[in-house]
């Protein structure tokens, strides 16, 4: 037997040596999947299928990487290298550069990035004289990158009723038209944003047969990682491309479904059966990651979806702690409670910042544990925040290596035609981007034209904008003849960006020379590396590898010992040790918008189902029984979610659920042969049609504080229990030290502080 047989277990070892045929591995959470799909190439390449003919999809580029890391060391680096793996988009942009005559692309096309979209969209919004307030440039886009992974075009688009109703309830009715404008701006520069770079492969392979036949005949086996977050653009690329062979392989589960707002359909991985009658279904059930507990406590609470491919999954780690849930007063103690619990269980147990995760539903939740975190001293990283290319110095000196790729992108002409200054100004460029409007051509088309001169530019402006091009030559001369490094520098120091930010003598002018300084130090790492590797090291190569990153390639090495806060939707995919899913509240998770339809409730219960099977040893689930919304305190309930946990396997105090709200928790006690029976009776919500309502104001009754004494016991609406540690001042300005339990010792003026006096 193969030595990377002898660590897997029966279920994993069938679904990495059954290779023929269609396959559905149905991977639970914490199950080994990545290991079962890597081990299946390095088993088809070990029985002597060619590497180029095999095709391997992930969703990112770090997962990529790994994985032929992993394959190298099986069956040698030299063999992995061949395979074609990668991301969707960064797969089939090379099949788009190869093919790319077929569509009227350059080979050397450049990719958007969002804010790069949304700026063309502002544009044309602002030259069609649409109100701009109406016609937000990201709900715009979200609408134009839905039709496309729907595979509808502009003109399919203007025929479809029902966006086209859906566009005038929103109040964009012309949506249709900006559309069909963006994708023609984009093609005259030469450019495809990331939907493009799908449904330009659909189209590719619709309308050239022969091409499809060339990838079909390539590819004998396929295989494809987390397919249950596939939109229908990705489903049918595969679809097609498998059709001759038939030996496609899917991974993924349909329980960890939940990025139905970026297209992804749960259906293609719940109807694999019906597209590949016949197929193998492999199911990886014992969770490796988990503690029994917390494998138990997800498992109850997936269980209530109807919509599933039913597995039972198990874990044969320590029984572990249960999953706690913690009541916080107000949004602040939540964040004061888990900071402290951190900073308790860092110390007692020696565990370092990185064992910790903070989750929660929406991005706007950071604020208050941010600063929890800060008054704490304990470093910390936001997940999913400003990427480092997304900074402006790094982003001006992308824009003039895109222009030396592609000097028809015009986007990237705009954004540093006159940076570093060089006295082309908004009149010149209104006079040019009209030219390049009336004649239907691009920017630098116009620039190039001898007959310049005729479009009321003076001599000495003529002559900037004459350098300028001379300047984006002379660097797209150099492209073949100097590797990535060398042109980087290269381009760095001749554009005068260097210079520019070595004249800013400022601190933050400073970290802008720093970020180019590590821009540039990243640009020798992927040369050097990609020379060692034998493959192609030329700017190119690293300006797409830089516009097909997700947040998960952007992590830094100096931001790994942090304590983690991100959206659970970024968390799926990784694990810790430590997590705390925050914020578990009616309104908030699920959200109002959730509870309309079984549907989208079950996605947000599978959202949940995630959140817990992050933690390897212990999960935390909080919520607060107050916070502001719209500038008002109102009253939060517990989710709904926290019910559906069965009860044997959390450590809960039922009084946290105890409220003069309706509707009111219920209980009962757990069914026999449970696990941990002797803890307290689970809670069962009993929600209705008000849970989607506003949540009413909360109702504190405050206590005449006139007689208040230190010792005493307090409490307050926000801040929970403390003690009152001294009195000072005179009336009305009386003031009252209080050290709360979790929020910390605070000075409180007493006619405006409402307190509740306990003793």
């Amino acid at each position: 037997m193969q030595d990377y047989l002898k660590g897997l277990n029966e279920a994993q070892r069938s679904a990495v040596v059954e290779t023929d045929g269609p396959s559905l591995v149905i991977a639970g959470a914490g199950s080994g999947k990545t290991r079962v799909l890597t081990f299946r190439i390095a088993h088809l390449l070990s029985e002597g299928v060619k590497p180029y003919r095999v095709l391997a999809l992930t969703f990112t580029n770090k997962a990529a990487k790994e994985m032929k890391e992993r394959i190298g060391s099986v069956v040698g680096q030299h063999i992995a290298g061949s395979l074609w793996m990668g991301t969707f988009h960064s797969i089939f942009a090379r099949i788009l550069r190869y093919e790319s005559k077929h569509l009227g692309y350059p080979s050397s096309f450049t990719i958007y990035d969002s804010q790069d979209s949304k700026n063309l969209v502002k544009s044309i919004v602002k030259k069609m004289k649409l109100n701009e307030k109406a016609y937000k440039p990201g709900s715009v886009l979200a609408r134009i990158s839905a039709a496309k992974n729907d595979l509808v075009t502009p003109v399919v688009y203007a025929r479809d009723v029902n966006r086209m109703t859906h566009d005038k309830a929103s109040q964009m009715p012309m949506i249709h038209e900006i559309y069909a404008r963006y994708m023609k701006e984009c093609y005259k520069s030469g450019v495809m944003d990331f939907d493009d770079l799908l449904l330009n492969t659909n189209i590719l392979f619709r309308d050239f047969p022969d091409v499809l036949k060339k990838y079909q005949d390539q590819f004998d086996f396929i295989m494809v990682d987390e397919y249950q977050d596939t939109n229908y653009s990705q489903y049918l690329i595969i679809k097609k491309l498998a059709e001759k062979h038939k030996n496609i392989c899917v991974v993924g589960d349909d329980a960890q479904s939940i990025y139905s707002f970026r297209g992804a359909k749960i259906e293609n991985i719940l109807n694999f059966r019906n597209d590949y009658p016949g197929y193998k279904l492999f199911k990886l059930e014992q969770n490796y990651r988990s503690s029994q507990n917390i494998v138990n406590a997800a498992n109850s609470i997936i269980e209530k979806n109807k919509g599933q491919i039913q597995k039972n999954v198990f874990s044969a780690n320590d029984l572990g702690n249960p999953v706690r849930v913690l009541k916080a007063y107000s949004d602040v103690e939540e964040g004061f409670l888990i900071t402290n619990d951190i900073f308790e269980k860092r110390m007692k147990e020696h565990l370092e910042y990185k064992d910790f995760a903070i989750l929660y539903r929406t991005n706007a939740q950071s604020r208050v544990f941010e600063e929890a975190l800060r008054k704490k001293n304990l470093p910390y990283k936001i997940y999913g925040g400003l990427s480092f290319y997304q900074r402006k110095e790094i982003k001006d000196l992308l824009a003039y290596f895109r222009l030396t790729i592609n000097p028809a992108d015009q986007e990237a002409l705009k954004r540093v035609i006159n940076y570093p200054a060089r006295g082309i100004g908004k009149t010149t460029m209104d006079k040019l981007i009209l030219a390049a409007d009336s004649s239907d051509q691009s920017l630098w088309n116009i620039l190039i034209n001898p007959n310049i001169s005729q479009l009321g530019i003076n001599a000495g402006t003529q002559k900037k904008l004459a350098n300028f091009v001379a300047l984006i030559a002379q660097f797209k001369a150099q492209l073949e003849n100097l590797s990535a490094y060398e042109l980087a520098a290269e381009v760095a120091s001749a554009s005068g960006i260097m210079k520019d930010l070595h004249n800013d003598k400022s601190i933050e002018g400073q970290g802008r020379m720093d970020n180019i300084d590590e821009l540039l130090n990243g640009i020798k790492d992927f040369t050097d590396s990609k020379q060692e590797e034998g493959e192609p090291a030329k700017l190119v190569n690293f300006l797409e590898d830089v516009a097909l990153l997700t947040d998960q390639d952007n992590e830094k090495a100096d931001d790994i010992n942090k304590v983690t806060l991100m959206t659970i939707h970024s968390a799926k995919g990784l694990e810790f040790k430590n997590v705390y899913i925050v914020g578990v509240e009616e309104g908030l998770f699920p959200g109002t918008q959730s509870t309309d339809s079984e549907k989208n409730l079950e996605e947000e219960r599978r959202l949940f189902y995630v959140a817990v099977t992050r933690a390897e040893s212990n999960a935390t689930i909080s919520f607060a029984r107050s916070r502001y919304k719209y500038g008002e305190l109102t009253y939060s309930r517990p989710s709904r979610f926290i019910g559906d946990i069965d009860q044997a396997y959390l450590d809960v105090n039922p009084e946290d659920f105890v409220s003069n709200e309706k509707p009111q928790p219920s209980f009962r006690k757990p069914g026999l042969g449970q696990a941990n029976s002797n803890l307290k009776p689970r809670i069962r919500m009993n929600y209705t049609s008000e849970a989607g309502q506003s949540k009413p104001k909360i109702n504190f009754n405050a206590s005449n504080t006139s007689g208040l004494q230190a010792g005493m016991r307090v409490e307050h609406e926000r801040f929970g229990q403390g003690e009152v540690v001294s009195i000072e001042g005179v009336a009305p300005n009386v003031k009252a030290t209080v050290k709360f339990n979790n929020a910390g010792q605070k000075q409180l003026l007493l006619k405006f502080a409402k307190l509740k006096i306990l003793t």
